[in-house]
């Protein structure tokens, strides 16, 4: 990928009315990975579904990382900037206005979307997280983060997304002032159904408030 128009992705344009989810899959998948969630838990939602940029063994990524959950933080930091990029362009070129973005990103794809609320609040304000964890390693965040929600969904034992990480990043949302939605349910890293119904239900409360 060399320019944001160039970057690979899928778009459907939904309702109007509704939200545009932006599906962002974990290592190892495409873009198509996501889109039987979209239906699930945005019923006539758009969707905008890109392609991790890096390449880790053949399999797409968001960021570089070192090792399993040891991450190339300046390379996150790096990368957020260029889907905050993609973002606005896709809200040009599509035609989206003033439509609300939610990411709804899974493992490597959370991590991206969670750094990306983190940095660039400004452009993406919403975000639902399955099996993500702080993503910026020993970096502070000195953003307001008011205004922005994120919807936390991790397994108490999973190895990938180790809880002491989860419940980091969840101080650092709460001390932003992000409003945080978190569950913590039986297993490890992966998306139960109970989760979908979760954040089904929190993606309706966000459109709800927004047109409330």
């Amino acid at each position: 990928m060399t320019t944001v128009e160039e970057w690979p992705h899928l778009y459907h344009a939904g309702t109007p009315a509704t939200p545009v989810l932006l599906l962002l899959h974990g290592t190892g998948g495409t873009e198509h990975d996501l889109l039987p969630l979209a239906e699930r838990l945005a019923p006539g939602a758009g969707y905008l579904s890109p392609r991790g940029p890096v390449q880790e063994q053949g399999m797409n990524r968001w960021f570089r990382r070192f090792g399993e959950g040891q991450f190339d933080v300046d390379d996150v930091v790096r990368r957020t900037g260029e889907l905050a990029g993609f973002i606005g362009w896709a809200r040009e070129h599509h035609g989206l206005g003033d439509r609300r973005i939610i990411a709804v990103g899974f493992s490597n794809g959370a991590n991206i979307a969670l750094a990306t609320a983190l940095l660039h609040p400004e452009v993406l304000a919403d975000v639902v997280a399955f099996s993500g964890m702080y993503p910026l390693g020993d970096r502070t965040v000195d953003a307001d983060l008011t205004g922005t929600a994120v919807a936390l969904f991790n397994g108490e034992a999973d190895s990938m997304a180790p809880l002491a990480s989860v419940l980091q990043l969840k101080s650092v949302l709460d001390a932003a002032g992000s409003d945080v939605h978190q569950t913590i349910r039986e297993g490890g890293h992966g998306v139960h159904p109970s989760e979908v119904d979760g954040a089904a239900a929190w993606i309706g409360s966000r459109t709800a408030t927004a047109t409330s």
